[in-house]
């Protein structure tokens, strides 16, 4: 059977509840960080929680704590402009010394071929001596050997050798030895009257002076 005694009595418990005026519980959101925004929420006066004040103050004391470098920047600048122009000034004597020493060696290239030259020519001199002497004694007047003879003095030209024989000009210690001095007329400075052995000269350069004969004022 039903019971309908029991079912009258939770009704009449729910009525006095209702009755009573007991409040609903209210919830609340504790979360420190919004949900939907993912922002962190500081709620007004809880401690802890920064002011737009108290963020401003501390970034101005951030700010002024941080000591710009002016000075630094400044030294820093000037010190490397002066490596710049330290740095400048040494490419500089590089390239004067690489310009000397291209210099020096193409003088020096210069004279080791002069100098080979010049030996070559003095180890000619006593064939140049024999082919003077045989022309002087009517043996190269003609034939085979006077035109090798003439050759070879020819190609020694080329090579800047100048022979020293000539008469009636004034002595010169510089390419001349005086063997024999003599009185001489009509004369004002000592001559040379006579040529014993020719002298030679490359250049400026006296290979063999002249031995003569000098003639000298009476």
């Amino acid at each position: 059977m039903p019971h309908h005694g029991n079912e009258a009595e939770h009704s009449d418990e729910r009525g006095a509840n209702e009755g009573s005026g007991q409040q609903k519980p209210v919830i609340r959101d504790n979360r420190k960080v919004d949900p939907e925004t993912g922002a962190a929420r500081h709620p007004e006066g809880e401690a802890g929680a920064p002011t737009d004040g108290d963020a401003l103050s501390q970034a101005e004391e951030i700010l002024n704590g941080v000591e710009v470098p002016a000075e630094e920047s400044v030294a820093s600048g000037a010190a490397a402009e002066a490596q710049a122009a330290e740095l400048r000034n040494d490419l500089l004597r590089l390239q004067a010394e690489y310009v000397n020493y291209r210099k020096r060696v193409e003088r020096d290239r210069a004279v080791a071929g002069e100098m080979a030259v010049i030996g070559v020519l003095n180890s000619l001199l006593p064939v140049l001596d024999d082919v003077d002497a045989a022309r002087q004694h009517g043996d190269l007047e003609d034939g085979p050997f006077a035109a090798i003879a003439t050759k070879l003095e020819n190609a020694l030209k080329t090579y800047g050798l100048e022979r020293i024989a000539d008469t009636g000009v004034e002595f010169d210690p510089t390419i001349h030895e005086a063997l024999i001095q003599q009185p001489g007329e009509d004369i004002q400075v000592d001559t040379v009257s006579q040529v014993l052995r020719s002298g030679y000269r490359s250049g400026e350069r006296v290979l063999r002076a002249a031995q003569v004969i000098v003639a000298v004022p009476a």
